[in-house]
Protein backbone atom coordinates (compact mmCIF):
# COMPACT_ATOMS: atom_id res chain seq x y z
CA UNK A 1 0.00 0.00 0.00
CA UNK A 2 1.49 3.31 -1.05
CA UNK A 3 0.98 6.56 0.83
CA UNK A 4 0.93 9.57 -1.45
CA UNK A 5 1.13 13.27 -0.73
CA UNK A 6 2.82 13.04 2.65
CA UNK A 7 3.41 16.57 4.01
CA UNK A 8 1.48 17.89 1.00
CA UNK A 9 4.62 17.78 -1.12
CA UNK A 10 6.58 20.12 1.20
CA UNK A 11 10.14 19.24 2.15
CA UNK A 12 10.62 17.33 5.39
CA UNK A 13 11.53 19.58 8.30
CA UNK A 14 14.73 18.60 10.16
CA UNK A 15 14.33 17.15 13.63
CA UNK A 16 15.81 19.18 16.47
CA UNK A 17 17.32 16.51 18.75
CA UNK A 18 17.76 18.93 21.65
CA UNK A 19 14.09 19.77 21.56
CA UNK A 20 13.11 16.10 21.35
CA UNK A 21 15.42 15.14 24.26
CA UNK A 22 14.02 17.99 26.34
CA UNK A 23 10.49 16.74 25.79
CA UNK A 24 11.32 13.12 26.54
CA UNK A 25 12.96 13.69 29.91
CA UNK A 26 9.91 15.18 31.64
CA UNK A 27 7.85 12.32 30.26
CA UNK A 28 10.42 9.83 31.54
CA UNK A 29 10.45 11.52 34.95
CA UNK A 30 6.67 11.56 34.96
CA UNK A 31 6.58 7.89 34.01
CA UNK A 32 9.07 7.06 36.78
CA UNK A 33 6.97 9.02 39.28
CA UNK A 34 3.84 7.23 38.12
CA UNK A 35 5.59 3.88 38.45
CA UNK A 36 6.78 4.73 41.96
CA UNK A 37 3.27 5.81 42.95
CA UNK A 38 1.80 2.63 41.48
CA UNK A 39 4.28 0.40 43.30
CA UNK A 40 3.58 2.24 46.58
CA UNK A 41 -0.16 1.80 46.03
CA UNK A 42 0.33 -1.89 45.34
CA UNK A 43 2.42 -2.31 48.48
CA UNK A 44 -0.23 -0.64 50.65
CA UNK A 45 -3.19 -2.49 49.13
CA UNK A 46 -4.31 -5.55 51.01
CA UNK A 47 -4.53 -8.54 48.68
CA UNK A 48 -8.08 -9.47 47.82
CA UNK A 49 -9.25 -12.68 49.40
CA UNK A 50 -11.69 -15.07 47.79
CA UNK A 51 -14.73 -16.22 49.68
CA UNK A 52 -17.32 -18.94 49.31
CA UNK A 53 -20.86 -19.06 50.64
CA UNK A 54 -23.05 -22.13 50.72
CA UNK A 55 -26.78 -22.21 50.27
CA UNK A 56 -28.93 -23.38 53.15
CA UNK A 57 -29.54 -26.72 51.39
CA UNK A 58 -25.80 -27.26 50.95
CA UNK A 59 -25.22 -26.47 54.63
CA UNK A 60 -27.90 -28.98 55.65
CA UNK A 61 -26.40 -31.63 53.38
CA UNK A 62 -22.99 -30.96 54.91
CA UNK A 63 -24.42 -31.47 58.41
CA UNK A 64 -26.09 -34.73 57.37
CA UNK A 65 -22.82 -35.98 55.88
CA UNK A 66 -20.94 -35.14 59.08
CA UNK A 67 -23.54 -36.93 61.22
CA UNK A 68 -23.47 -40.01 58.99
CA UNK A 69 -19.67 -40.13 59.16
CA UNK A 70 -19.84 -40.07 62.96
CA UNK A 71 -22.56 -42.73 63.20
CA UNK A 72 -21.51 -46.17 64.42
CA UNK A 73 -21.49 -48.94 61.79
CA UNK A 74 -22.44 -52.55 62.48
CA UNK A 75 -19.86 -54.09 60.16
CA UNK A 76 -21.16 -57.61 60.73
CA UNK A 77 -24.63 -56.63 59.48
CA UNK A 78 -23.11 -54.78 56.50
CA UNK A 79 -21.11 -57.87 55.53
CA UNK A 80 -24.22 -60.08 55.79
CA UNK A 81 -26.21 -57.74 53.55
CA UNK A 82 -23.38 -57.59 51.02
CA UNK A 83 -23.25 -61.39 50.79
CA UNK A 84 -27.05 -61.63 50.47
CA UNK A 85 -27.09 -59.05 47.66
CA UNK A 86 -24.20 -60.70 45.81
CA UNK A 87 -25.78 -64.13 46.03
CA UNK A 88 -29.23 -62.82 44.97
CA UNK A 89 -30.89 -63.85 48.26
CA UNK A 90 -31.69 -60.27 49.32
CA UNK A 91 -35.23 -59.30 48.37
CA UNK A 92 -36.59 -55.75 48.47
CA UNK A 93 -40.20 -55.04 49.49
CA UNK A 94 -41.11 -52.11 47.18
CA UNK A 95 -44.01 -50.83 49.33
CA UNK A 96 -41.95 -50.83 52.50
CA UNK A 97 -39.09 -49.09 50.69
CA UNK A 98 -41.44 -46.40 49.29
CA UNK A 99 -42.88 -45.69 52.76
CA UNK A 100 -39.40 -45.37 54.25
CA UNK A 101 -38.25 -43.02 51.48
CA UNK A 102 -41.35 -40.86 51.97
CA UNK A 103 -40.77 -40.76 55.74
CA UNK A 104 -37.10 -39.81 55.26
CA UNK A 105 -37.98 -37.01 52.82
CA UNK A 106 -40.58 -35.63 55.19
CA UNK A 107 -37.99 -35.60 58.00
CA UNK A 108 -35.36 -33.93 55.84
CA UNK A 109 -37.56 -31.33 54.16
CA UNK A 110 -40.07 -30.85 56.98
CA UNK A 111 -43.13 -32.17 55.14
CA UNK A 112 -45.94 -33.75 57.08
CA UNK A 113 -47.25 -37.01 55.69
Amino acid sequence: MAINNVNNGLPKAPVDNNKVNGQQQPQQNKTAAQQAAASTAQATNVPRQDSVSLTQSAQQLNQVQKKSAEAPVNQEKVDKLKKAIQSGEYKVDPQSLAKKIARLESEIFGFKS
